[in-house]
């Protein structure tokens, strides 16, 4: 019996030490922890992956279009990672409280995405979730454009640009997730803020969408509270 509660209370401890502590997403060598979510490879088995391992990077090729999406979810979490456009810029994102796949377009899981687009990091993008954020009418349009799908308004553009790196240097993006309220950091600067979202938990996800990125130190942290 008492063999019994030791291994038990060692699981317990275990378990309490992994939540409370930071997890790297990536290993360096493997996708493992991912899965590919990208349409044209359901249609021609000879379609590669847009999403590998170089020289210990996560690089998303940027086509063909998809996700990559982690196997598990998170709820009240602060996701860091350093992002770079390889070549040319262009188009990307991070997803956070993703739940169903290619639920918009056939391609978009449900989900609210932080931006990256070359001189646009740090928008909201709603695809089948909604969010709302100080000055909303003014951010976002009229409010009877509004909505998560479809030719509705779905960009709230960030609160200020110019805070990205200048081509081929590292970029820091900080997401922090809070029940259902979202902060983002660029390179140290608060970019967006949003509250009241209609989820607060579900995978992440990185986008494939035109440009090639490279990514590395991909971190998750349980959290409690939003920084200021």
């Amino acid at each position: 019996m008492k063999k019994l509660l030791l291994v038990l209370t060692s699981i317990f401890l275990f378990s309490q030490t992994s939540f409370s502590q930071s997890r790297a997403l990536l290993n360096g060598k493997d996708l493992k922890g991912w899965h590919v979510d990208v349409p044209e490879m359901d249609k021609d088995p000879n379609v590669k992956s847009p999403f590998l391992i170089r020289d210990g990077l996560l690089v998303s090729l940027g086509k063909p279009g998809g996700h990559l999406i982690t196997d598990d979810q998170f709820e009240n979490f602060r996701l860091t990672f350093q992002y770079r456009f390889a070549g040319k810029p262009g188009n990307c994102g991070a997803l956070v409280f993703v739940s169903k796949p290619r639920d918009l377009y056939e391609m978009f899981p449900k989900s609210i995405e932080i931006q990256m687009m070359h001189q646009n990091a740090g928008d909201f993008w709603c695809i089948q979730e909604n969010i709302t954020v100080p000055d909303m009418e003014k951010r976002r349009g009229p409010k009877e454009k509004w909505g998560v799908n479809g030719d509705k308004l779905r960009r709230v553009p960030n609160l200020t640009d110019g805070t990205e790196k200048p081509l081929g240097e590292w970029n820091s993006m900080h997401i922090e997730c809070v029940k259902n309220s979202i902060k983002v950091w660029l390179n140290g600067v608060l970019v967006n803020y949003g509250y009241n979202a209609t989820a607060q938990k579900g995978q992440i996800a990185l986008q494939s969408e035109g440009a090639e990125v490279e990514f590395k130190e991909v971190m998750v942290t349980p959290i409690k509270t939003l920084s200021k």
